[in-house]
């Protein structure tokens, strides 16, 4: 479309828009367009009319609060994949500039066209459709290896210890990503949600509340319920959060009954959730939940609400501090998206955990955040945290069973790992609390 022809259509948009506005509003709206229309034919240098768009729509959210925002077409992408856990493409992590030299894979994921194709970690893709990724940025390299299912999308791949490169045609398939992990991978590259240090303790990691976290979660726990767990770590450090509703989900799977969350709407109409469902697992199963600096929202709900219906011990860090809920509102027929505070959520205890500034202080006063249980504060200096975040990357990388003898894997991570002293904290109290109810099985 003529970038004209655009123009015209994006003005008539926001005018349309500003004739449902009350007539002062209009005004406003009017100028808007009109100033719009100024800069699209005034300016010294050409202005694209879409960038225009994006930053009146930025303009209008920015000073609302820190979590409101305009969503623009390829962020929104993003976000629908995140949040929905899967898209079209070839299911592989991979980093590149600035952060690493080439365009490199971190990790296949299991089962994707990519891990049936062969490609591992630590592979260097040096083309992409015959266009070289050399100075490539990462952003680029994603959008040219996503597309429609069923395609091909043809990678120049160097492997590790490998002198000349390799031409892989890879068919474009839904890649499903996992927000439930576990502490190490058995043989056919599937999660282990039993700790290798004590397997009578499980250990589940969410990395974000997205629409197949709860059944993930499920099946996590049938796996740790047919091994015969004894109890269980549910670590939440670093996740930043995702849909209100899978995190009370998510509490409903841990509670037989009582408060999960309350909203609040500008106008105090009150949404309140409370477990219906019945616990799905064991309710004496001694729990720890881990929280760190960096768990927010939809984590902090879940952690909150276990803490205060005295479902679990909280370790570990004060959380993020986000008590507010967003609503994604589309836009421009679903291509970008209006990301909106609507209201604020309480956990059991009626308090709100939000936080108004910025600066992250760990021993302030205000009531803010979600803090560990008495006598299960934490805290790690940020090297050691991103010691833990290294190592832990390194654990979850797949050697990839599905490639052939003739190619070198990468080796298992065997160097010594960092303290994790969160995780040690909580492992005392649950193997002191396996051993009570071991006492009281005796005694029955």
């Amino acid at each position: 479309m003529p970038p004209r022809n655009f123009s015209i259509i994006a003005l008539s948009g926001i005018v349309s828009l500003a004739c449902y506005l009350q007539a002062p509003r209009s005004r406003e709206a009017r100028s808007i367009v009109r100033a719009m229309h100024i800069i699209s034919e005034r300016h010294v240098k050409p202005v694209e009319t879409r960038e225009l768009y994006r930053h009146a729509m930025n303009g209008m959210v920015q000073k609302l609060d820190r979590y409101s925002s305009y969503i623009g077409p390829d962020d929104y992408r993003s976000l629908k994949a995140s949040l929905e856990q899967q898209f079209g493409g070839i299911g592989i992590w991979v980093d590149g500039p600035p952060r690493v030299e080439r365009l490199r894979v971190v990790s296949p994921l299991v089962g994707t066209p990519a891990y049936r194709a062969g490609i591992q970690a630590g592979d260097l893709i040096l083309a992409i459709d015959g266009v070289s990724t050399e100075g490539m940025t990462l952003e680029k390299s994603v959008v040219m290896m996503r597309g429609e299912l069923g395609t091909e999308v043809n990678l120049q791949v160097l492997h590790p210890d490998s002198s000349e490169p390799v031409e892989i045609a890879v068919r474009r398939d839904t890649i499903r990503t996992e927000s439930v992990k576990g502490d190490s991978r058995h043989e056919d590259d599937s999660w282990s949600y039993l700790l290798e240090s004590d397997p009578r303790i499980g250990y589940v990691r969410i990395t974000t509340f997205g629409d197949r976290t709860t059944g993930e979660l499920s099946a996590a726990m049938n796996q740790l319920r047919t091994r015969e767990a004894r109890a269980l770590v549910l670590d939440l450090r670093g996740c930043p959060g995702g849909l209100l509703t899978v995190a009370v989900d998510t509490c409903d799977l841990f509670l037989d009954q009582g408060r999960i969350v309350s909203t609040r709407e500008r106008d105090q109409v009150r949404d309140i959730r409370d477990a219906v469902q019945g616990t799905e697992f064991d309710p004496d199963l001694p729990l720890v939940v881990l929280i760190d600096r960096n768990s927010a929202s939809a984590s902090e709900i879940v952690a909150a609400c276990l803490k205060d219906q005295q479902r679990a011990i909280v370790c570990g860090q004060r959380s993020w501090g986000k008590g507010s809920v967003q609503n994604i509102i589309e836009l421009d027929d679903g291509r970008s998206a209006l990301k909106l505070t609507t209201a604020t959520y309480f956990r059991p205890n009626g308090k709100n955990i939000h936080r108004a500034t910025r600066e992250y202080q760990e021993e302030a006063p205000e009531a803010w955040g979600v803090r560990p249980s008495p006598g299960f504060k934490v805290s790690l200096t940020d090297e050691q945290q991103i010691a833990l975040f290294t190592a832990r990357r390194k654990r979850d990388v797949v050697r990839n069973h599905n490639v052939g003898t003739g190619i070198r894997q990468p080796e298992q991570v065997t160097q010594e790992q960092p303290v994790d002293l969160q995780l040690q904290k909580a492992l005392e109290y649950l193997r002191e609390a396996i051993k009570i109810n071991s006492g009281k099985v005796r005694k029955a």
